[in-house]
């Protein structure tokens, strides 16, 4: 990583460890008491490498209690109030499709601070009216929300901000700490009275993959996430209560009424289902496969939200070899993103070092994935999707598997010819494709996997929660089968499962910028002009009888020739139109291009200077 300078230095200093000011509603000192104490497993081998960084602990370290019972009765909010900012806070602005995303951190030049502690209150705020509303309830109905976060230097202080917006509006929170966001969509769902669970509502704070400087929020009930248009409503529900409380004082409420904290370990619950269902592969036969009987699990790094020795100790799991393992949220390594070349040639590398069966990455909140074999083959895109379609269709033969638009022809042959599916390409975006999955259900077609090719995954058995952990174990349950049949070919049959999957030698993803501010444009939106572009490439390319474009199509324009396909389409958020292009060689990869070219050539707004590269290499 690049050196940091002394301002970036210093303004994650003061992120992860904020002064106590005169007047502030973001105390670091809570009341404690633990509602939950730590399951305990079984003894079995572990090692592991050093970390390369010392973790930043993000996590609050006093807590409020719901334990009544102990006769503590502590407010989650103390103190007075932020001054007033008279600055205008565009929230909308904040929506990134379905989650909320924005600069938490100063330092970054051309990035100023828009996700600050008053805005994060007014959104939590926001979310629990929302909710209310959702469940029909009066005004007078006492929410449980719980809250977790990831390894981001931001975190604190937004966690005490999103407390502070759901306790002043006289509802109860649950704090878990650094968590996943697949675990904060399952608190909706665990039954454990101990815990106060189920909760209403779950709000998880994270940017996925993105920069240290970035956070943002995800929001869940016992439905799943929530979608674009219920993002929206939170966010114009929120710009209200920032405007009416004068830009973040929230009224605050009466002793009585005002909501309380508990402090939850419901990281160790979340873990222990997971061993469970490892176990549960196995056919219970737990000491007759000790996790596969693996010598050792290349992991960068498995559940890292919880503990190596909460998920893979008990299950016998060695991990020598095993790095980067600590959560450090200045992501000192690489970017935690599971389609990086540098984040995927690093768990390869330490596949192949350490000899391991098995390599598994994660983006920050564990809800993407991919997976390295023994022979330090990626299993990640086209080939995970396949591997997560083999598995699903012994289960469910003849389901319908729905993916993103720019998956592969071969993955459709793969699905469709070998393995007896049915393959539904639909558009980009995870909770688009889940959602797609979902509707096709409810029509009577029968779909039990969705899954994009960045790594987002989700399965019917598991409540359609975009969880990358659960793919992982799915791969899991398929090495524990083999283990317990005596077999000792390692992840190879992993590796057997997507045999005869078509890949193409050459695959390009090249992203065409529309300039806002070109004339062509006439105070128009540039996805009007990117619209345009995408009509006049479509009437170009049926006067081309060397192009074919696709019967079924839900997003952009793609085309078949040349013995591969390319895809035109418009960004879901930016002013960019991604063109990805997949052929059985270069020059009939630089033919597609060319198609392309000469059909959006002629749109000044357009700057296609990486196409113009890509077609004369």
């Amino acid at each position: 990583m690049a050196a940091l300078s002394a301002k970036t230095i210093q303004n994650a200093f003061l992120a992860q460890h904020p002064r106590t000011r005169h007047g502030t509603r973001y105390p670091s000192d809570f009341c404690s008491l633990n509602t939950r104490s730590s399951h305990s497993f079984q003894e079995c081998r572990l090692t592991v490498a050093d970390s390369s960084a010392k973790w930043l602990n993000t996590t609050s370290t006093l807590w409020t209690s719901f334990n009544k019972q102990a006769g503590i009765s502590c407010n989650a909010a103390q103190g007075g109030t932020v001054a007033p900012s008279s600055e205008k806070v565009e929230f909308l602005k904040l929506q990134n499709g379905s989650d909320i995303r924005g600069v938490a951190v100063a330092g970054v030049e051309g990035e100023p601070v828009n996700l600050t502690e008053p805005v994060t209150e007014a959104i939590a705020a926001a979310f629990a009216a929302w909710l209310l509303n959702k469940k029909k309830a009066d005004g007078l109905r006492r929410l449980r929300i719980s809250v977790g976060h990831d390894s981001r230097i931001s975190a604190h202080k937004l966690q005490n901000a999103v407390t502070h917006g759901i306790t002043s509006a006289g509802h109860d929170i649950l704090q878990f700490g650094l968590a996943s966001t697949p675990a904060m969509f399952n608190s909706t769902l665990t039954e454990d009275e101990r815990s106060h669970l189920p909760v209403d509502g779950a709000i998880m704070i994270t940017a996925s993959h993105l920069p240290y400087n970035r956070n943002g929020l995800k929001f869940f009930t016992s439905d799943g996430g929530l979608n674009k248009t219920d993002i929206k409503d939170i966010l114009e529900r929120a710009s209200k209560i920032y405007e009416e409380s004068a830009h973040g004082n929230l009224k605050e409420q009466g002793e009585a009424s005002r909501g309380v904290v508990a402090n939850v370990d419901y990281m160790s619950i979340y873990a222990s289902d997971l061993v469970q269902a490892v176990r549960k592969s196995a056919g219970d036969k737990v000491e007759n496969f000790n996790l596969l009987y693996i010598k050792q699990v290349g992991i960068y790094p498995f559940l890292k939200l919880h503990p190596r020795d909460k998920v893979l100790k008990p299950l016998g799991a060695v991990t020598t070899g095993s790095q980067f393992l600590e959560p450090d949220g200045l992501f000192p390594n690489h970017i935690p993103n599971p389609e990086d070349k540098t984040a995927m040639m690093s768990i390869t590398q330490a596949v192949l070092d350490n000899k391991a069966d098995l390599g598994i990455i994660f983006d920050t909140d564990v809800d993407r994935s991919a997976a390295v074999d023994s022979s330090g083959r990626e299993l990640n895109r086209n080939r995970l999707i396949a591997l997560m379609a083999a598995i699903v269709l012994e289960e469910h033969p003849g389901t319908t598997v729905v993916t993103d638009s720019v998956t592969s022809d071969g993955l459709t042959v793969f699905i469709e010819n070998k393995l007896g599916g049915k393959h539904h390409r639909f558009k980009r975006g995870y909770k688009n494709v889940i959602d797609e999955a979902i509707r096709l259900n409810s029509i009577g077609e029968e779909s039990h996997l969705a899954m994009e090719t960045s790594g987002h995954g989700a399965l019917k058995e598991n409540h359609w929660l975009d969880d990358g952990a659960y793919l992982m174990v799915k791969l899991l349950n398929k090495l524990a089968a083999a283990r317990t049949l005596g077999s000792s070919i390692g992840s190879k049959v992993l590796t057997d499962l997507v045999e005869g999957l078509e890949e193409a030698a050459v695959t390009a993803e090249i992203r065409l910028k529309i300039d806002q501010n070109h004339a062509d444009l006439k105070g128009g939106s540039f996805r009007d002009y990117g619209e345009s572009v995408l009509k006049h490439l479509e009437n170009a390319i049926s006067r081309d009888p060397n192009l074919h474009k696709a019967p079924k199509n839900y997003e952009g324009v793609r085309v078949s020739g040349y013995g591969g396909w390319f895809l035109l389409r418009l960004s879901l958020h930016d002013p960019v139109l991604p063109l990805n292009i997949e052929a059985p060689s270069n020059d009939d990869a630089i033919k597609l291009g060319l198609a392309v070219l000469a059909a959006v050539n002629d749109f000044s707004a357009l700057d296609v200077t990486a196409l113009n590269k890509f077609v004369q290499q």
